[in-house]
C-alpha cells in the first residue's frame, strides 16, 4: 500500500495586494499603499522596502512551488490593524483587508487559507465583522497583541472588555492568531536599530500570553484555538518568573488562573519562527511538540527565507532540530501538517477532511 504523502502547510505567511488592487482612498488618507514599481509599502510618514517578489500573489505561488509548500495560512497585514485611525477610515481599511483575503482564498482554495482582522476597540462592530467574514468561508481571526481604544489608551488584546469577541470565536469554532505590532507607538523609546521588531515585538507576545493564561481563556472559551506568533519566544523563557510571581504575590492575582495550568494546553499553539534551535528546544520542552506548528513569516526579512548569507531556506530550523535530536521525523511532519490543521479546525473531523480535500484539490 502506497504511503500517504505528508502535506507541507505554512502556518504563518503574508501577502501584499498589487498596487492597482489598493483603493485610491487608502493612499489619499495615508492609510496604506504600494508604489507602482512594487519597491515599497507605504503609509503616511512611513515606508518599508518590499524585500522579496513573493510578497505578491503570482510570485508567492511560484515561491511555494519552488520550495514544495502545498498550502499557506495568510495572516492580515500588521499595518492594517487600524490603530489610531478615525472610525470610518478604520472600517474601510479593515474591510479592504478582509475582502482582499477572502478573494484570495476563494480564488485559490488549494493554496491559501486566509485570516481576517477586526478592531477590538469597537466590540459590537468587531463581532458583526467576524460573522460577516465567517459567512464568506473564513475561519481564522487575526488580532494584534495590543490595540488603541476609543479614548487613545493602549490595551492588551485580552482585556475583559473584549470577551464578547472570544465568546463568539469559541461559538464559531475559530482559530485565532495573535501577532505583535505598533510597539513604537506606546513604548516610549527611540525607534533605532530595529529594536521594536527584534526585541519589543517578542515582549508584546509575552505580555499577551501572560494575560491570556491568567484569565484562563484556554478553558473559558474551549472551542477557540489560539496561536501566538514568533513562538511566543520571550513567554517561554519567562515562564518560571511568572510562576514564581504568581505564587509569591497571590494578592495581585486574586481570582486568576495559575500560569502553570496553561502550559501545554491543547488549545494554545506557537509557531516555529524563533530563529535558533536552542529557543525551539525550550519551546517544545515547555509546551510539547503537538502545540508547535511551522511558521515561516514569509516573505519578511525576519522570516525563514532563502538566504545565502545565512545559509537559510524555508523549513531549515526543523531540519536542524532533526540533526540535533530535538524532534523526530514524525514530529517534524506533524508540525508541517497535523498541528496546523488541528489549530485551524480543532476536533471537527469534518472540517479537517474538508480542508485536506481543498488542499489536494
Amino acid at each position: 500500500m502506497e504511503k500517504k504523502r505528508k502535506l507541507r502547510i505554512n502556518g504563518h505567511s503574508h501577502l501584499l495586494p498589487y498596487p492597482e488592487e489598493i483603493p485610491q482612498y487608502m493612499k489619499d488618507k495615508g492609510i496604506f499603499w504600494v508604489d507602482k514599481d512594487r519597491k515599497f509599502m507605504l503609509q503616511k510618514d512611513w515606508s518599508r522596502p518590499v524585500t522579496d517578489s513573493s510578497f505578491f500573489l503570482h510570485e508567492k505561488l511560484a515561491w511555494m512551488e519552488r520550495f514544495k509548500i502545498d498550502h499557506a495560512v495568510v495572516l492580515n497585514l500588521s499595518q492594517l490593524y487600524g490603530n489610531g485611525l478615525r472610525v470610518e477610515e478604520m472600517k474601510k481599511a479593515l474591510r479592504f483587508q478582509n475582502d482582499f483575503n477572502a478573494k484570495i482564498q476563494q480564488e485559490h482554495p488549494s493554496k491559501f487559507t486566509c485570516g481576517f482582522v477586526v478592531h477590538p476597540g469597537f466590540v459590537k462592530g468587531a463581532c458583526w465583522e467576524i460573522e460577516r467574514c465567517v459567512e464568506q468561508g473564513m475561519q481564522l481571526l487575526c488580532l494584534p497583541t495590543h490595540y488603541m481604544d476609543t479614548i487613545g489608551t493602549w490595551r492588551c488584546i485580552f482585556d475583559e472588555e473584549n470577551e464578547p469577541i472570544f465568546e463568539l470565536a469559541s461559538k464559531l469554532n475559530l482559530a485565532v492568531e495573535i501577532h505583535p505590532y505598533d510597539g513604537e507607538k506606546f513604548i516610549k523609546l527611540e525607534n533605532t536599530s530595529w529594536r521594536f521588531h527584534l526585541i519589543w515585538m517578542l515582549a508584546q507576545c509575552a505580555d499577551a500570553y501572560h494575560f491570556f493564561t491568567i484569565k484562563g481563556y484556554q478553558e473559558r472559551f474551549p472551542n477557540m484555538r489560539t496561536c501566538f506568533a514568533h513562538g511566543g519566544q520571550l513567554a517561554q523563557i519567562n515562564l518560571g518568573r511568572r510562576i514564581q510571581g504568581f505564587d509569591g504575590r497571590p494578592d495581585l492575582f486574586e481570582g486568576d488562573y495559575h500560569p502553570r495550568a496553561a502550559v501545554g494546553h491543547k488549545n494554545i499553539f506557537f509557531d516555529t519562527l524563533v530563529h535558533d534551535t536552542g529557543s525551539l528546544k525550550l519551546l517544545i520542552e515547555n509546551q510539547g511538540a503537538k502545540q508547535v506548528l511551522i511558521g515561516l513569516d514569509d516573505p519578511y526579512p525576519l522570516g525563514e527565507m532563502e538566504s545565502v548569507k545565512q545559509s537559510s531556506y524555508p523549513g531549515k530550523i526543523l531540519d536542524l532540530a532533526i540533526d540535533r535530536n530535538i524532534i523526530s521525523e514524525a514530529e517534524k511532519d506533524a508540525m508541517w501538517e497535523d498541528n496546523v490543521i488541528q489549530w485551524l479546525c480543532g476536533d471537527d473531523q469534518e472540517a479537517k477532511d474538508k480542508l485536506v480535500k481543498r488542499i489536494l484539490n
